[in-house]
């Protein structure tokens, strides 16, 4: 197989890459949404009920309590409000479990490059940046440069393929993936908890199209990567230059 064969099937491969890349970073890669949930609500009841009820509040209830039980109370030392807060919370639960529904408190659905630009938006350039310049940057740059390396007779070639070896290895594309998978085990560790203890809000985490999208541009690029040097590699041990190739 001569180089200009091998030189197409490499540009090929690096289309292919890139059109992995690109929906990758365009497309919706993490969901997550968090839900008020009646049970967790319920479980607030009663600290909801002493913060609600003011002194002015029991006064006004104990005016329609019968006074028997009052006097009986409050001739026992027992506290009124306490007392008023232990009959309602067993009501107002059971009417909560029963009749609540889960609430929608928290939906956030980013893509890449959505990610990128909601950040700059907050002021937060930093992250914004990093992520712009290692999972977008990185990888169209790595690619036009083994584009352009194909071009150039070997001494030339093996300068910029040495470069790109070099900017590879700060190319945090896998390392985001796992991060968002990270993301992903933590709200799906919190929904887990949830279904054990009851929590005030349950967060729930899925994968959208981006992601895969871009786990296939990682370990596609990854592939295509050792077999592309392999190849070059094995072009510029020829004697003639493979460049000069007709």
């Amino acid at each position: 197989m001569n180089f200009n064969t091998r030189r197409i099937i490499v540009l090929a491969l690096l289309v292919a890459s890139l059109g992995l890349l690109i929906p990758g970073l365009l497309q919706p890669v993490l969901s997550i949404r968090g839900v008020l949930k009646p049970d967790g609500v319920a479980q607030m009841v009663p600290d909801m009920l002493n913060k609600g009820i003011s002194d002015g509040t029991v006064k006004t209830l104990k005016t329609l309590m019968n006074p028997t039980i009052v006097s009986l109370i409050e001739s026992t030392g027992g506290d009124l409000k306490k007392t008023m807060i232990d009959q309602l919370t067993p009501t107002i639960q059971a009417s909560l479990k029963q009749n609540a529904a889960n609430v929608e408190v928290f939906s956030q659905t980013r893509s890449i490059a959505g990610s990128v630009k909601h950040l700059y938006e907050v002021n937060s350039p930093l992250p914004a940046t990093l992520i712009l310049l290692f999972s977008v940057i990185v990888p169209f740059t790595k690619a036009a440069m083994v584009g352009i390396a194909l071009l150039l007779p070997a001494p030339e070639r093996r300068r910029l393929l040495g470069f790109v070896e070099l900017i590879a290895k700060w190319s945090m594309a896998d390392v985001f993936v796992v991060a968002l998978f990270i993301t992903y085990l933590a709200a799906e560790a919190t929904q887990t908890s949830s279904a054990s203890s009851t929590s005030l809000v349950a967060f729930t985490a899925t994968f959208g199209p981006g992601f895969y999208w871009f786990l296939s541009y990682c370990l596609f690029s990854l592939a295509t990567q050792q077999f592309s040097s392999r190849w070059l590699a094995k072009c510029d041990e020829e004697t003639i230059d493979p460049a000069m190739v007709v």
